[in-house]
């Protein structure tokens, strides 16, 4: 299976479950990606469990960006509207989520380049 067919199959809820799986995945993969962004910039240089702050920057954009994306296939591919129980609700929220992760890795990447680059000359 390639990785667009299993990410049309996740976005669905056709690997497991029913239409809301696809919307909890993108839910939480976009969450993770808020934790990650958020430890990342609050670890101040420290480092970050195993990995860098700059590890978790990027950890964070991409996480985000697969959250976004699975949101957005959800979106694409649910029948009916909103209360219908296919998670088209949850994918509307997941997308937010996804694309705030991807802004605070974004920003944890920035803060690094700006600490590491030093004080500004003149």
């Amino acid at each position: 299976m390639s990785a667009s067919a299993a990410l049309m199959a996740a976005a669905e809820g056709g690997i497991i479950g029913d239409g809301r799986t696809g919307a909890n995945l993108a839910l939480g993969v976009g969450a993770l990606g808020l934790v990650l962004g958020r430890l990342s910039l609050a670890s101040g240089g420290r480092r970050l469990g195993t990995g860098s702050a700059r590890a978790g920057g990027i950890a964070a954009i991409a996480a985000g960006a697969v959250g976004t994306l699975l949101a957005v296939l959800h979106l694409a591919t649910a029948s009916g509207g909103p209360g219908t129980g296919n998670g088209l609700v949850g994918a509307v929220v997941a997308v937010p989520l996804g694309l705030g992760a991807v802004l605070l890795g974004r920003r944890a990447l920035t803060v690094r380049r700006r600490a590491s680059a030093g004080p500004p000359v003149g």
